[in-house]
Formats: C-alpha cells, sequence, structure tokens
C-alpha cells in the first residue's frame, strides 16, 4: 500500500512494530530510513499537535512492544509476580516508553511552518525525534534501548561513532529518513538535500578508516567465563558450593592469562562472608601464577548497604561499585511512595546502593580500565568514564535474566557501540551469554556459544588515544539539536 493511501494510525503503529527487526539480532539496518519515513510523513501531515502526538504514541507502542517485550520475562520467570501482574507491568512500561516518541511528534507539529514542508521534514522530525531519544537516555535515570544509532553499527555511518556517538548516527539515520521521504513527495528541489545525505554517508565511511588510538603496550590474553548458571538456581543456598566450584575450575585452567574475568555477581555470596576462605587464597594463588582476576560480587558495608561490585584481585587490587543501577531491578525509585511494590516482584538481591561517581580506577594486566556491570554500558555516560587513562573496557553482566530472547543481542550490540565510541577493546563476560571480545572498531573478534559453560581466551591490545566523543561526549549533538529547535521556535514566533 502507497505512503500516500495509507491510513496514517495504521502506517504508525506497522512501521514502528517493524522498527526493532533493524536492530539485533535481526541486523536489518535498511529498514530504518523507510520506516522512519512513514512516521515522518504521518506527522507532515497531522497538522495539530495532538494528532502528531497520538501517531508517535501509536509507533512507539510497535517500537517497544515488539522490542523490548523480553522484560515480561524476567518479570514472569524470575520474580514469582506471575503473568498477570508481570503483563500488566510490561504493559505499562511500553506505554510509558511510547509518550516518548509522542511528544516527539507533538513538538514538532507545534515548531513547524505551515507550508515549509522540506524545512519542516528535513531539519525539524530528524531533530525532534533524536532530542526525544535523548531524553528517553536521561530521564528517571535513562533507558536507551532501541536507539537508532545502534541499528548502524554495520553501516558506513558508524564512522560518526567516535566522533558524535550513539546520538549523532541516530540523527544522520534520522535526516536519510527525511530526505528519502522529500524525495518521494516533492521530487523537485529536493536534488541538493540528497547530495548532503550522500556525501554524510562517504564521509561515515571514510570516518571508519580512521584510527582514534594507539597502542599502549604488546598484546595480552584475557579469558573470560561464562558459568551458565540456570537464574533461578543462582541464588539458592544448596547451590553456592557448586557455582563457586565451577568457577574456580575453570580460572584454573586458565593460569597464566594476563586477566581472567568472571561475571556480574558469579560469587552468589557477600565479599566478606568469602574474603578468608576464597578470596585471600585464591589472590594468593593468581599472583604467583601471574594472573590478574576480575570477579562479580555483592560487597555489603559495615553499615548494612550492600553494592553490586566489580573486584579486582592479583598485583593492584580494588574495588568498583556499580553507579547506575536498574530501577525495580536493583533499586526501588520513590519506596517512601511506593512502599512494598518490589516485595510483590520478589527479585532476589534487589535494594542495591549506587556506588559514588569518584571511585578509583581499577588495574588489570598492568593498566588502568573502564569497568561497567551490565546495564551500565548502556550508558556512554558511565561506560566512558575513566577514559581516556583506561587502556581497555571491562563489562560484566548477566542477562540471565530475560532468558533466550533478543535482549541479549540488543545487549551486545550497545556494548559493541560504547567500544566504536571509546576506540578500545571491550571484554564482556556474562553468566550465559553473549559473552565477547570486542574490537575498538566494533566488531566481534570472539564470541563464545550461548547457555553452554566454557571460557572464551583471545588477544587483545590495550590503548591508548582519546576520540572526540570520549573527550566531549553528547555536547555537541545537544548543542545542535536545542539550536535547531530554537530556531524552529524563533521562526514561528515571528510568523505569529
Amino acid at each position: 500500500m502507497p505512503i500516500r493511501t495509507l491510513p496514517p494510525a495504521l502506517g504508525a503503529l506497522l512501521s514502528g512494530a517493524l522498527l526493532p527487526l533493524a536492530f539485533a539480532p535481526f541486523g536489518q539496518s535498511w529498514l530504518v530510513a523507510p520506516l522512519l519515513a512513514v512516521l515522518f510523513h504521518g506527522w507532515s501531515t497531522a497538522g495539530r499537535p495532538l494528532a502528531a502526538a497520538r501517531l508517535g504514541f501509536l509507533f512507539g507502542l510497535g517500537q517497544f512492544g515488539c522490542g523490548v517485550w523480553w522484560v515480561f520475562v524476567s518479570m514472569d520467570r524470575y520474580s514469582g509476580a506471575g503473568p498477570v501482574v508481570a503483563g500488566l507491568l510490561t504493559a505499562l512500561f511500553v506505554v510509558v516508553l511510547a509518550l516518548f516518541p509522542a511528544l516527539a511528534g507533538a513538538m514538532g507539529a507545534w515548531l513547524a511552518e505551515p507550508g515549509e514542508f522540506r524545512r519542516r521534514v528535513l531539519l525539524l522530525w530528524p531533530t525532534v525525534w533524536v532530542a526525544a531519544e535523548w531524553l528517553r537516555g536521561w530521564l528517571f535515570t535513562g533507558f536507551p534501548w532501541l536507539q537508532v544509532g545502534y541499528s548502524q553499527i554495520d553501516t558506513p555511518l558508524a564512522g560518526y561513532a567516535p566522533v558524535f556517538g550513539v546520538l549523532g548516527v541516530g540523527w544522520v539515520a534520522a535526516l536519510t529518513a527525511a530526505v528519502l521521504l522529500a524525495v518521494f513527495r516533492h521530487r523537485d528541489g529536493v536534488g541538493p538535500w540528497v547530495a548532503v545525505v550522500v556525501l554524510l554517508w562517504l564521509i561515515g565511511a571514510g570516518l571508519t578508516q580512521v584510527r582514534w588510538s594507539r597502542p599502549a603496550g604488546p598484546p595480552l590474553q584475557a579469558a573470560l567465563l561464562q558459568g551458565n548458571v540456570p537464574q533461578e538456581l543462582k541464588w539458592r543456598p544448596e547451590t553456592r558450593r557448586r557455582i563457586i566450584a565451577t568457577y574456580l575450575e575453570m580460572t584454573r585452567r586458565r593460569w597464566g592469562v594476563d586477566v581472567i574475568v568472571w561475571p556480574e555477581t558469579a560469587i552468589p555470596l557477600f565479599y566478606h562472608q568469602v574474603r578468608d576462605v576464597l578470596l585471600g587464597p585464591l589472590e594468593r594463588e593468581a599472583r604467583s601464577r601471574s594472573s590478574d582476576l576480575l570477579i562479580g560480587i555483592p560487597v555489603q558495608e559495615p553499615d548494612g548497604r550492600y553494592y553490586n561490585a566489580l573486584i579486582s584481585l592479583g598485583r593492584t587490587p580494588g574495588v568498583y561499585y556499580k553507579r547506575h543501577l536498574v530501577p525495580f531491578g536493583e533499586y526501588l525509585p520513590l519506596r517512601r511512595w511506593l512502599g512494598s511494590a518490589l516485595d510483590l516482584l520478589q527479585i532476589p538481591m534487589s535494594d542495591f546502593s549506587a556506588g559514588s561517581g569518584d571511585q578509583p580506577p581499577l588495574q588489570a594486566a598492568g593498566y588502568s580500565l573502564a569497568p561497567t556491570i551490565c546495564y551500565e554500558d548502556a550508558f556512554a555516560r558511565d561506560a566512558l568514564r575513566g577514559l581516556p587513562e583506561a587502556a581497555y573496557m571491562v563489562n560484566v553482566s548477566n542477562d540471565a535474566w530475560f532468558g533466550d530472547t533478543i535482549a541479549p543481542h540488543q545487549h551486545l550490540q550497545m556494548a559493541r557501540m560504547r567500544a566504536l565510541e571509546a576506540n578500545r577493546y571491550l571484554l564482556r563476560a556474562t553468566n550465559t551469554g553473549l559473552t565477547a571480545v570486542i574490537g575498538p572498531d566494533g566488531r566481534i573478534v570472539a564470541q563464545a556459544a550461548p547457555f553452554v559453560r566454557t571460557s572464551l581466551t583471545e588477544e587483545f591490545v590495550p590503548l591508548r588515544g582519546a576520540t572526540p566523543y570520549v573527550r566531549w561526549l553528547d555536547w555537541p549533538v545537544i548543542l545542535m539539536v536545542t539550536g535547531l529547535l530554537g530556531w524552529f521556535a524563533v521562526a514561528g514566533r515571528g510568523r505569529s
């Protein structure tokens, strides 16, 4: 059905539902331009802000309903909420996320200049789209899943990631969609804009050849352990000894490797409970075998607060406390008002405290590293802390909460973007997968099979140097978006 005759509401809902196919594991990145073009077409003909907001909301229902449905698995299977409560909470989550493209549509329609189709489509719609994505990645601690820039990690637009980050990549992708729509609707006069988009893609391809970092030393070896512990067994007292024995056995097979990484909360006991009987002897053994260990473990302080932590054992001991916690999974926002709502979900270890923002850097294999725990690598502002001093990045995760769904694949794709933005190797150790070594170009160097007990041993190179994005983060994109929105607002005031 042609765009002109497709009902706007149906077009918005269907195009949003198809958008997750552009992301991992499907990898159909080419879908972003035509699907966003359908949405932009609906926005450009909606007229009123409320009508445009409705189309954006329907698009968001499709996008997040088909793209992040996997949160249902964690709540239903592992929290004890049951399918009804889990389904209602998942639906509420999708509705809240859908408000962001709704806001983008309303903002764009409010700022649009009647009769100026090309200006609205070619500049305004990509700008409000990226503004809403930025807001979604920040408001209420943020949820940046399915930002369109991630879908372009294997296209020429990935070249912009070390310069402008995932939002900059997303803006060029959205501009491509706007120009596609302009070509379809108004063939005359859009030639210069087509040339601009072609040039942007060519520049992106050229930027993929730029190396923003250089070796800081000879190659090192890393062993990433994947214990494949079922989530329903992980926190049971009767399984603790077996889980620890599994990781000890896997570790001792890899002695002599420069750095050995265990996944998130690999040890299902507090640090103080195993410090003397396990970690002390293990650290002495590691030093004698010239290996450093990075181990995920919860740490409880004397004041009773506990943290999701990554500790280093070996030549330079240290500890990192997770800073960016998962709302409702690791802590309960607005506890005073929500009361015992978290108790209903029955999530193990679900009242963590957040680590401070000025923690000393972890070191392993003789270099500083940039650590993240699970969800943190979805946020560049968290993952890139410690750079450019850090020579490599480490992420420990446990995506077993979401089973064999698309969630681990989406999460790995986001980790790839972080490695590309930083131009660093990223070592990613997970409980059930997807364990991988990611290169500074964002490509996977090696990956372990999911849902098997295994270890992945691979060389990586410690690097030094800073990409423009490490120095600027999202500020250039924020300033550009703010400037364009301000320009549209001033132009609208002048018309009034």
